[in-house]
């Protein structure tokens, strides 16, 4: 169901998913433990996320007879923002290897709190089906916002938010920005701090999976 302040939101509050957010949050959580547990809720999450998309149909050879079934209509594109929506990226595929993998490097300027681009790997043809964009956190929305735009300067129509913890002011600027795309989130936190850190939140996602804090 679609977050009642938020229309664009919807917060997927499955107990699994939730009992491993609790551990996510837990800062003597070490790294290794860290990475595959936010692999795990980004493939509980896909469950949710995927579950309209379009199927067609076609005939197999099974062992005994040919039979009618259903495949995914079109291609799937999972976009990570560099770096730390590698972590959500890597569970999302154990689940559908067949998916194709683009990457959006942006990092956020201390100072200015601004999302500043360093890199940009896509398929040529990511706008002929959905595409399913990652990171554990939206916090200001600014590296949100900003990888919207540039698949939708590729063509993408069809652009799907995934996030482990949400504050409502990332909620904010991707509806402002961006009020087709969904956002799907384990957690709508509470605010962010003057630091433009989510709070309680889970600390530095890419610090924290990747052993550089």
């Amino acid at each position: 169901m679609p977050h009642p302040e938020h229309p664009n939101l919807q917060v997927l509050d499955h107990p699994l998913i939730q009992d491993k957010l609790a551990r996510i949050r837990d800062e003597a959580t070490p790294p290794g433990f860290f990475r595959a547990l936010v692999s795990e809720v980004a493939g509980l999450m896909v469950f949710q996320v995927s579950r309209d998309l379009a199927l067609q149909k076609e005939l197999v050879q099974s062992p005994l007879e040919k039979t009618e079934v259903f495949r995914l209509a079109t291609p799937v594109t999972i976009v990570p923002i560099l770096r730390a929506g590698i972590g959500l990226a890597d569970g999302i595929a154990s689940l559908m290897p067949e998916a194709r993998i683009g990457h959006i490097g942006l990092y956020r300027d201390e100072d200015s709190l601004e999302p500043v681009s360093y890199y940009c790997k896509l398929p040529k043809d990511i706008a002929d089906g959905p595409v399913f964009l990652v990171d554990p956190m939206l916090a200001t929305g600014g590296s949100a916002v900003a990888a919207v735009k540039v698949l939708k300067e590729h063509g993408c129509s069809d652009i799907r938010l995934i996030c482990l913890v949400t504050a409502p002011e990332g909620v904010r600027a991707v509806s402002k920005a961006a009020p087709d795309v969904p956002i799907s989130t384990a957690a709508l936190d509470r605010q962010l701090n003057e630091l433009g850190y989510i709070l309680p939140g889970l600390g530095d996602a890419g610090d924290r999976m990747f052993g550089t804090r």
